[in-house]
């Protein structure tokens, strides 16, 4: 196994060694006692990756409201394993280990670890010991077996599991525990309790463990602190004493006077309100896709029929999917909730059950394998074929203005055209490494790469993400508009075929192209595609119409 730990930059960090332990958690201790002298309350935070790492510095961000003075100590915890274990260093040095394009979240981190120090991060998960308030930031996944087929899927628990047993052999028996992640419904009650309790009863202890639930809802962005902070939370506890404890430590550390919390009865009812959530989400966005199919074989534009809608208030959150959903929690959400009503809550019918939402998550993570036919058919418009192709995708994240590659659909648009024989190039202003491709091995988890499911994958490990759009365009024959960044909304069709050195194929997924930008490439001698746009045929015939006239 390797003995460094490097993160995205590529600085490498040394693995802790056995005999290293035991000085590190009198490193922790040590200032535990002096935060404890100071009146502050002792949380560790389990994962410090994407909500983890946030979580922990608004946490350690809090000031009592009454002294004006910070109120928690926190210490991020995170396990020393060689792919993750560079967060620690990192978060020890005030710096983030999650690339933000949120401007808060930077000098929040290196506020709490500098200057109040109050944010602390060991690999040591003795540290639990020391903890009034436990917040578990651990991945619960969902691995699908076959593309476009949710129900073969599996929720992948076996790392919480694992966290749930080592904090229930740590923690102080009065120590709330919270746990944060997006989990399958039954799993705080049925799975993560259970296995405390047994913890506790091995150790001896006769109380009952205080576990509690509360999901977050993180958005990536320019207002990624905000969708922890300042943003409406949903919680529950396993007992009457969990739940008041979970109330008091979340309108401590976030704008519950804003935005009130919403109390459940029990954890399955808050890991439900998450599940429907992103399911009924995911729904509305794959309802689109027949309606984008029918748009573009029967002449409509589809963006313009959206927009007509969304001026009823009712309609107004209506929008368009794109080359499909992505994002780390539409994609699953729904199956951990298919999942768990036969492996945690015993149900066999749930295939009778379960209708919608196992097609709307399969309809969202096929989507972008119509760019793919749509590009094919722009180039044979134009008599080329796509095998050899130089095609560049615009966009690797999974939605506008951000850099978070997470189950993009411009990942599948990508293999699919590497797999029928494109010479794919990338561009993204906000992605530096897209690690789905250059870590397809071993990234999201070994064996679980969308790469299995294509063939001719091999060389997209290679894959460099171009930062300059007119050298990126140099030579291409297609170009697809995968994601609404602001740079692609500002793109001149004659700079475009004037950077390309030829008229190319341009194929929009997203209703980035105006009709005059459309009508220009098609002036330009380009072809336009898009995905539900089928007035594109229309402004052909007129454009060919003015020429031969």
């Amino acid at each position: 196994m390797s003995q460094y730990s490097a993160n995205p930059a590529g600085e490498k960090f040394p693995l802790p060694k056995p005999e290293e332990y035991a000085q590190e958690y009198q490193r922790i201790e040590a200032l535990v006692q002096a935060a404890r002298k100071d009146g502050k309350e002792i949380v560790v935070v389990m994962g410090v990756g994407f909500v983890g790492a946030v979580m922990a510095a608004i946490v350690a961000d809090t000031i009592d409201k009454a002294t004006g003075k910070p109120s928690k100590f926190v210490i991020g915890c995170q396990r020393p394993s060689p792919r993750s274990y560079w967060k620690i260093p990192m978060l020890s040095r005030g710096e983030s280990p999650v690339k933000a394009e949120d401007p808060e979240v930077d000098p929040m981190i290196a506020r709490c670890v500098k200057d109040k120090k109050t944010l602390v991060a060991t690999y040591n998960a003795d540290s639990l010991r020391l903890a009034d308030c436990v917040v578990v930031d651990v991945q619960c996944d969902y691995s699908k077996q076959e593309l476009g087929n949710m129900r073969t899927g599996e929720a992948d628990m076996n790392a919480l599991e694992a966290t749930m047993k080592t904090i229930g052999e740590k923690i102080q028996p009065n120590c709330l525990v919270l746990i944060e992640t997006t989990v399958a419904p039954g799993t705080t009650e049925f799975v993560a309790w259970p296995i405390m309790k047994k913890a506790f009863a091995t150790r001896g202890i006769d109380s009952v463990p205080l576990l509690s639930h509360s999901f977050e809802r993180v958005m990536p962005g320019r207002e990624y602190v905000s969708s922890i902070r300042d943003f409406w939370r949903v919680c529950s506890g396993c007992t009457p004493e969990a739940r008041e404890r979970v109330v008091k430590f979340l309108k401590e550390v976030l704008n519950t006077e804003k935005f009130p919390l919403t109390v459940m009865d029990r954890p399955i009812e808050s890991e439900t309100t998450k599940i429907v959530e992103n399911s009924y989400r995911a729904t509305t966005l794959a309802f689109l896709n027949e309606w984008s199919l029918f748009a573009e074989r029967n002449g409509v534009d589809l963006i313009k029929v959206i927009k007509a809608i969304k001026m009823r208030p009712t309609h107004s959150n209506m929008i368009f999917p794109g080359p499909g959903v992505g994002g780390y929690c539409l994609p699953k959400d729904g199956g951990l909730g298919f999942w768990a009503y036969k492996h945690i809550l015993g149900f066999e019918d749930g295939d009778a059950i379960f209708k919608i939402t196992p097609t709307a998550i399969d309809i969202n993570d096929t989507r972008g394998l119509h760019v793919a036919e749509l590009t094919r058919d722009a180039l044979r418009n134009m008599g080329r074929y796509i095998a050899g192709a130089e095609v560049l995708i615009c966009g690797a994240s999974y939605r506008q203005d951000v850099g978070d590659t997470r189950y993009s659909g411009s990942e599948m648009v990508v293999r699919k055209l590497t797999e029928m024989g494109a010479e794919m190039r990338i561009h993204d202003p906000y992605v530096d490494h897209w690690y789905e491709l250059e870590q397809q091995d071993v990234y999201p988890a070994p064996g679980h790469s969308w790469s299995r499911f294509f063939r001719n994958q091999e060389g997209l490990v290679h894959a460099t993400v171009q930062k300059d759009l007119a050298q990126a365009i140099k030579g291409a024959e297609a170009v697809i508009l995968a994601v609404p960044h602001e740079p692609y909304l500002k793109l001149n069709p004659d700079d475009v075929v004037n950077w390309a050195g030829a008229p190319l194929a341009v194929i929009d997924c997203f209703g980035i192209l105006s009709d005059d930008k459309i009508r220009r490439y098609f002036e330009l001698g380009c072809e336009v595609k898009a995905l539900g746009r089928g007035h594109i045929q229309r402004i052909k015939k007129e454009v060919k119409g003015a020429s031969a006239g």
